[in-house]
């Protein structure tokens, strides 16, 4: 085994691809098959300047170091630049050397397209240690110390599109708007039928570079059934822009016409590290104390973004899946909340792996879900799926080590395999309930939907059942009318005259507040109706059976993707099937004290609700919402619209999400205690 050491200096002379007689170019280096590097984007620049370092570990000599150079085209295929390749073999160990490098196009030979200035050093390595750090990689080597991945955050506000281009027949566009800022995407919603969208959406980047970076933006207009039309593209120039304010931008669109409108501030850097299970936070007696100050109930108002704070110990697996023809894995971990993202290093040639790693997340929102997921490096292709686990922040049990039963990708069933975790969550209570009653974050990285016989069933009997409650109600009601029984309707009719003599508007959260406290006492009393809905699980697992069907036969689609429109059509008919009954869902699981801290959080509200009803006449709290709404865009021109009861009900689980929370019961062999003599693998 060799290290290769590369420095990538600078090109020169490289081929223009854009319109405006410049490129953007990047650097691929391929071992084989696999990429083992990627550098940053130089925007703009012909003759770019990258010293950018690599460390790469090589099994042999035969085969020779790919560099590729393309010019970055966002939303669209990247262009080729030139290629060349590096005979390994020819290196003399254990020397630095220059490399001159002349890219070509295979297909155009006599084309000149510039030259690529490396250094490299090739040393040999002794030993079967691959983990090695690379540079454009998130997986560590064992560092013993703490190291934050990122240098702070950058939040924007898209607000809206001025005079923007008309791509449709009839004058008008459907814009949505794409930003990237290095591997971090997101995608704006569709505003239909407009050349003046306001959007009014919030995310945040993480900011991974101390000079800042480059956020590269286009605009799109939405055409069912065909490639939708490209509108503009503009950037913004992060290093351009000072710390610790909000910055108003107003940006031309070019390559097309019209404005975009932004709100842009960087932030520090949130608490978010990675550090060896020697260096473990909550164990400092004073970084401790530290961090219980921060979320103490006598700072509720200071920062309400932060929320609480989160450490995971991801300690070991046991008995994971063999994905190698050796009957072995390469497994490494990926511990996600919401947006953030850390990897462990990559334990070769073991189904008992060690990690002993400890990470640590700022919470946002505390109804968010921990997923843990362990994979399998593959050199030649992109890592395999050995496991998933995914745990609400709110059913964490403190300073606990726990086996987690490893599931499919689906989360519907078991896989091979079990994770040990402790997980510790401190939170403050009074911001996480302020935060629920705003927009839920939007993970950047989703998969799209797609067309799935099994899915569009599974949400049509979702929302059927939705509906039957409603109509069984209906039917319960008409036979009190129709004194189907006279006792029941006798008394039905007392009800009737006494409420409706009695009744004060107070009254409807009244009896919602009576309707969540009469489940809670029936939970405690061990009478609980809440009953398992297998239903779900099977139709989940159906669904399970059907992706592995697709994915094999995905070459055999060629029907589906000749009728797209129609297929498109379909998807968003799945989609707001699944919407209506999750919504249905979500109420029902509030009152059935699914997810206690929201429960709780409702009887709160409803008991405020109630007293204002009862104290407060009618026309006074209808002539405050009024003036409120009339003067909420006047107070504050760009604040984001929402619906607070919607918000609430976003982080109340669906019948789907509660089967995929479920904890599986490990196999009684396992057990933190219990550890296997041979751990080799």
């Amino acid at each position: 085994m060799y290290q290769l050491d590369i420095t990538l200096r600078r090109g020169q002379s490289l081929a223009a691809r854009d319109r405006g007689g410049t490129s953007d170019p990047y650097v691929k280096f391929k071992i084989g098959r696999k990429e083992v590097f990627r550098s940053k984007i130089i925007h703009k620049n012909l003759n770019p300047v990258w010293e950018e370092k690599a460390c790469i570990l090589v099994d042999h000599l035969r085969e020779p170091l790919y560099i590729k150079v393309f010019d970055y085209d966002f939303g669209l295929q990247d262009d080729f630049m030139g290629s060349a390749f590096l005979d390994l073999a020819q290196l003399e160990l254990n020397r630095p050397t220059d490399v001159t490098l002349t890219l070509k196009d295979p297909h155009y030979p006599d084309h000149d397209l510039g030259i690529i200035l490396l250094s490299v050093i090739l040393t040999p390595k002794e030993g079967e240690s691959r983990d090695v750090f690379q540079t454009q990689s998130l997986r560590l080597s064992d560092l013993h110390r703490k190291s934050h991945l990122w240098r702070g955050i950058v939040s924007i506000t898209l607000i809206e599109g001025r005079d923007l281009k008309a791509m449709d027949s009839n004058g008008l566009s459907d814009p949505y708007v794409k930003f990237r800022l290095g591997h971090q995407k997101y995608k704006s919603k569709i505003m239909p039928k407009t050349l003046n969208p306001q959007w009014r959406e919030q995310f945040d980047f993480h900011l991974y570079e101390e000079r800042g970076g480059i956020i590269d933006i286009t605009a799109w207009d939405k055409d069912a059934g065909k490639r939708d039309d490209f509108i503009g593209r503009c950037q913004v120039d992060l290093s351009a822009l000072s710390r610790e304010q909000t910055h108003k931008l107003e940006l031309q669109l070019e390559e097309g016409e019209g404005h975009l409108v932004l709100l842009v501030t960087l932030t520090a850097s949130a608490t978010v590290s990675i550090s060896d299970l020697s260096v473990n936070s909550l164990e400092d007696q004073k970084e401790r104390e530290e961090i219980l100050k921060r979320y103490s109930p006598l700072r509720i108002f200071h920062n309400l973004k932060d929320v609480g704070f989160l450490q995971v110990k991801v300690i070991r697996a046991e008995g994971l899946m063999a994905a190698d023809v050796t009957g072995k894995s390469d497994p490494f971990c990926v511990v996600e909340l919401n947006n953030d993202r850390l990897l462990t290093h990559t334990v070769y040639k073991n189904l008992n792996p060690e990690w002993n790693k400890v990470f640590t997340f700022n919470i946002k929102d505390i109804h968010s879900v921990l997923e843990v997921t362990v994979y399998d490096e593959d050199r030649d292709r992109s890592a395999d799926f050995l496991g998933k686990v995914a745990i609400p922040l709110l059913s964490i049990q403190n300073g606990e080590q726990k086996a987690y039963v490893l599931k499919n990708k689906q989360l519907t069933g078991p896989t091979k395999g079990v994770i040990y975790l402790e997980i510790d969550v401190i939170f403050n209570a009074v911001k996480a309930s302020l935060r629920t009653l705003i927009p839920k974050e939007q993970k950047y990285i989703e998969e799209e939907n797609r067309l799935s016989k099994q899915l569009l069933l599974r949400n049509f009997i979702r929302m059927k059942r939705c509906v039957m409650v409603l109509v069984n109600a209906a039917y319960y009601v008409n036979s009190c009318f129709d004194w189907d029984s006279p006792p029941r309707s006798l008394a039905a009719f007392v009800l009737f005259l006494f409420v409706v003599w009695n009744f004060e508007l107070y009254m409807i959260p009244l009896v919602l507040l009576l309707l969540l406290t009469w489940n809670y006492f029936l939970i405690i009393s061990g009478k609980d109706n809440r009953q398992r809905d297998t239903v779900v699980e099977d139709m989940l697992e159906d669904e399970e059976e059907e992706d592995d069907k697709d994915d094999k036969d995905s070459e055999k689609k060629g029907f589906i993707n000749k009728i797209y429109a129609i297929q498109e059509v379909c998807v968003s008919v799945q989609n707001i099937l699944d919407e209506v009954a999750s919504f249905g869902e979500r109420i029902k699981n509030t009152f059935n004290w699914t997810v206690p801290f929201l429960s709780w959080l409702a009887i709160v509200a409803l008991c405020v609700l109630t007293v204002i009803l009862y104290c407060i006449p009618l026309r006074y709290i209808v002539l405050v919402w009024g003036i409120n709404k009339f003067t909420k865009k006047l107070r504050s021109p760009y604040a984001i619209d929402n619906n607070e009861l919607l918000d609430f009900l976003s982080r109340v689980p669906s019948d789907v999400q509660v089967v995929q929370y479920q904890e599986l019961k490990p196999d009684p062999s396992h057990s933190p205690y219990k550890r296997k003599k041979n751990n080799l693998g």
